[in-house]
């Protein structure tokens, strides 16, 4: 799946959490969430994890 970096972040902002926080928050390792942001691709359940974390559905993260 191709993400949405824009919007991770954005919601990262909004709810001021930084990378950790998030990987923590979303039970993947802290190197998963850093190569899904600068990749911008990712599993499905990957994504799900990170949209569950942080309160979004997971069609938000998607990139057009």
């Amino acid at each position: 799946m191709k993400i949405n970096k824009k919007t991770i972040e954005c919601e990262k902002a909004r709810q001021g959490l930084n990378n950790l926080q998030l990987s923590e928050k979303a039970g993947l390792p802290l190197g998963t969430l850093q190569n899904v942001l600068n990749r911008r691709k990712c599993l499905p359940v990957t994504a799900g994890k990170i949209a569950k974390a942080l309160g979004v559905d997971v069609t938000e993260l998607l990139e057009d």
